[in-house]
């Protein structure tokens, strides 16, 4: 489009002219070919996105980008929180859905003979699909707990490690979380789900490390990837129909409310907000911290029958196989952060929607161990190709310290399952030395790797715009889909 000036090879920016009402410009970080994949109507999003009241310096799109509800996936803003307003469009219906990733001692040697058994066994304790239910015995009662205490509430009743949390995202707790602010219909959806994958895009995955895929050897050990064929686990999850609920809900009250009482413009339904500081803003922010604090302990939850069922399978104790989380990192979330911007340290809402948090060395809220290093990002490809693990840098201070979450799609769930066929991409991924075990193939065929962008390109997209750097590329040889 004309309108798009290209500032680099990996960046592109929307100026205000592109549409009346936008305050600031838009910057889509993407190589060429990339961003030549867009659909027209991630410009129209991000446009709209620029509009939002109090947003600071430009609407950002990272590499993955796609068309989203409200934001396009891979969108991020930060917005003054004094000033400004916040968006349930800007995070997303999954709330915190994001990722968490496991080490192991164990080699592609030790593991590969036993591949079937270890994935159907995860798949019998790790509930996955659409509208599976968990085992955890909690009621309602003790699931507002698990609300206001996030993933501290599951390693202090004895499912997990201390150190898992020190390697999660704001210690797997948003603190100012408040279950009277969350509706008895999203309760209702979520008590029974602590525990589970999942549909759709989510996914757990049994993944190898080789040697020349190991991109920065220093970094690696750093993070824990110490050795040759190293086996790891990746999931990726969130806090399923309770997130879900908790968004609706309140993107119909701020609907009702945007003109009416706030006098703010509506240039997309789905962009419905509430000023920040306002008392519907900050219900919303305490509900929204409900379904974060879930979605950690969700995957907390998942990790502990990981390590069980890896345990049984082998004959030995999680600890002795290094089964240690190396990190959780969310990428459906709005966070009040504080960093430089314009030379002045400035605390802003940032608003990730499919983008994950890129904190470089240094900076307060890394875990002790990660000063040196910079955060660990957990970025997954599709089920067919693989994921990386990379290290935030300095640079991303440029994208509010965000980078991009995964591969993106390049086509919509209906496509894909006119095009690919579920059987086949099951002998298609087993002639690859990949066993998978999912719910149906029609889900299978929605998340074929040809749906996906190329997640090599996506990763040098990334690293060639300085907002994060290379460490590990893993490759898939066991899934478990929903």
């Amino acid at each position: 489009m004309k309108e798009i000036e290209k500032v680099s090879e990996s960046l592109w920016e929307i100026p205000r002219s592109f549409s009346p009402g936008m305050r600031v410009p838009a910057r889509i970080i993407a190589t060429e070919s990339l961003f030549a994949q867009m659909e027209e109507a991630v410009f129209t999003q991000l446009s709209n996105v620029a509009k939002l009241p109090g947003i600071i310096k430009y609407a950002l799109c990272m590499p993955d980008g796609h068309w989203g509800y409200g934001f396009p996936i891979g969108g991020v803003a930060a917005i003054d929180p004094e000033q400004g307003v916040i968006s349930p469009g800007g995070i997303g219906f999954d709330i915190n859905c994001g990722m968490r990733l496991l080490r192991t001692d164990l080699t592609l040697q030790e593991v590969r003979p036993k591949i079937r058994t270890l994935v159907d066994a995860l798949y019998r304790k790790i509930p996955a699909g659409m509208g599976r239910e968990a085992v955890l015995p909690i009621d309602k009662k003790k699931f507002k707990k698990i609300l206001q205490e996030g993933a501290g509430w599951c390693v202090n009743n004895g499912y997990g490690w201390n150190e898992d949390l020190e390697r999660t995202e704001e210690s797997g707790c948003m603190s100012g979380a408040d279950a009277d602010r969350v509706s008895k219909e999203a309760i209702s959806r979520g008590y029974k789900q602590v525990g589970t994958l999942g549909s759709g895009n989510h996914y757990l995955e049994i993944q190898v490390v080789k040697k020349e895929n190991i991109f920065d050897k220093d970094l690696a050990e750093s993070f824990g990837i110490n050795r040759p064929d190293q086996i790891v686990v990746m999931f990726h999850c969130g806090s399923r129909g309770f997130g879900h609920q908790v968004a609706t809900d309140y993107l119909q009250m701020f609907l009702r409310i945007m003109e009416k009482k706030y006098n703010l413009p509506v240039y997309d339904r789905q962009l419905s907000c509430a000023p920040f500081r306002s008392t519907e803003g900050q219900a919303y922010f305490a509900a929204m911290k409900c379904a974060v604090n879930m979605a950690f302990a969700n995957r907390q939850i998942i990790l502990h029958n990981i390590r069980k069922v890896f345990g049984e399978v082998f004959g030995q104790k999680p600890e002795a196989m290094g089964m240690h989380q190396i990190y959780d990192v969310a990428h459906n979330i709005a966070k009040i952060e504080e960093f430089p911007i314009d030379g002045k340290p400035r605390k802003v809402l940032v608003h990730r929607k499919g983008a994950t948090r890129a904190f470089a060395a240094g900076m307060p809220g890394l875990p002790v161990c990660y000063q040196k290093t910079g955060q660990p990002i957990i970025i997954g490809g599709s089920m067919e190709t693989g994921s990386y693990l990379l290290a935030g840098q300095k640079k991303s201070e440029e994208t509010f310290y965000s980078t991009a979450h995964g591969s993106g799609r390049v086509m919509s769930r209906r496509a894909a399952r006119n095009r690919f066929h579920g059987k086949t991409l099951v002998q298609q991924m087993a002639d690859k030395g990949i066993y998978i075990n999912a719910a149906s193939y029609k889900a299978l065929a929605e998340e074929a790797g040809g749906a996906y962008k190329d997640i090599d390109e996506v990763i040098d997209a990334t690293e060639k715009a300085g907002i994060s750097k290379k460490v590990v590329r893993f490759v898939p040889i066991g899934n478990i889909k929903g």
